[in-house]
Protein backbone atom coordinates (compact mmCIF):
# COMPACT_ATOMS: atom_id res chain seq x y z
CA UNK A 1 0.00 0.00 0.00
CA UNK A 2 2.79 2.43 0.86
CA UNK A 3 4.47 1.51 -2.37
CA UNK A 4 1.47 2.56 -4.44
CA UNK A 5 1.07 5.75 -2.44
CA UNK A 6 4.77 6.52 -2.91
CA UNK A 7 4.59 6.11 -6.70
CA UNK A 8 1.34 8.07 -6.83
CA UNK A 9 3.05 10.99 -5.07
CA UNK A 10 6.16 10.67 -7.28
CA UNK A 11 4.02 10.63 -10.43
CA UNK A 12 1.92 13.58 -9.31
CA UNK A 13 5.05 15.53 -8.41
CA UNK A 14 6.65 14.74 -11.73
CA UNK A 15 3.48 15.66 -13.61
CA UNK A 16 3.16 18.95 -11.75
CA UNK A 17 6.83 19.80 -12.31
CA UNK A 18 6.69 18.94 -16.01
CA UNK A 19 3.51 20.92 -16.58
CA UNK A 20 4.94 23.91 -14.66
CA UNK A 21 8.13 23.79 -16.76
CA UNK A 22 6.15 23.45 -20.01
CA UNK A 23 3.89 26.42 -19.23
CA UNK A 24 6.90 28.54 -18.27
CA UNK A 25 8.76 27.52 -21.44
CA UNK A 26 5.77 28.32 -23.65
CA UNK A 27 5.27 31.74 -22.02
CA UNK A 28 8.93 32.65 -22.54
CA UNK A 29 8.77 31.51 -26.16
CA UNK A 30 5.61 33.52 -26.84
CA UNK A 31 7.15 36.57 -25.13
CA UNK A 32 10.30 36.22 -27.21
CA UNK A 33 8.31 36.52 -30.43
CA UNK A 34 6.03 39.41 -29.53
CA UNK A 35 6.27 42.32 -32.00
CA UNK A 36 7.74 44.68 -29.38
CA UNK A 37 10.48 42.26 -28.43
CA UNK A 38 11.32 41.37 -32.03
CA UNK A 39 11.53 45.02 -33.03
CA UNK A 40 13.67 45.77 -29.97
CA UNK A 41 16.05 42.91 -30.76
CA UNK A 42 16.19 43.95 -34.41
CA UNK A 43 16.95 47.57 -33.49
CA UNK A 44 19.75 46.44 -31.18
CA UNK A 45 21.22 44.21 -33.86
CA UNK A 46 21.11 47.01 -36.43
CA UNK A 47 22.81 49.41 -33.99
CA UNK A 48 25.56 46.85 -33.38
CA UNK A 49 25.93 46.30 -37.13
CA UNK A 50 26.22 50.05 -37.70
CA UNK A 51 28.91 50.31 -35.03
CA UNK A 52 30.83 47.42 -36.60
CA UNK A 53 30.63 49.01 -40.05
CA UNK A 54 31.83 52.39 -38.70
CA UNK A 55 34.75 50.68 -36.97
CA UNK A 56 35.67 48.77 -40.15
CA UNK A 57 35.54 51.96 -42.25
CA UNK A 58 37.71 53.82 -39.71
CA UNK A 59 40.22 50.98 -39.66
CA UNK A 60 40.26 50.87 -43.47
CA UNK A 61 40.85 54.63 -43.70
CA UNK A 62 43.67 54.40 -41.18
CA UNK A 63 45.33 51.58 -43.11
CA UNK A 64 44.83 53.50 -46.36
CA UNK A 65 46.48 56.59 -44.85
CA UNK A 66 49.45 54.56 -43.63
CA UNK A 67 49.86 52.92 -47.03
CA UNK A 68 49.60 56.26 -48.81
CA UNK A 69 52.24 57.78 -46.50
CA UNK A 70 54.56 54.83 -47.12
CA UNK A 71 54.08 55.07 -50.90
CA UNK A 72 54.68 58.83 -50.88
CA UNK A 73 57.87 58.30 -48.87
CA UNK A 74 59.01 55.67 -51.39
CA UNK A 75 58.30 58.03 -54.31
CA UNK A 76 60.12 60.93 -52.63
CA UNK A 77 63.07 58.63 -51.89
CA UNK A 78 63.28 57.59 -55.54
CA UNK A 79 63.05 61.16 -56.77
CA UNK A 80 65.80 62.23 -54.35
CA UNK A 81 68.12 59.52 -55.70
CA UNK A 82 67.51 60.47 -59.32
CA UNK A 83 68.49 64.13 -58.83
Amino acid sequence: MFRRLFWLVVGAGFGFGASFWLVRFLRQTVERYTPERVSSDLAGALRALGADIRAAVAEGREAMGETEARLRADIEGRQGRQQ
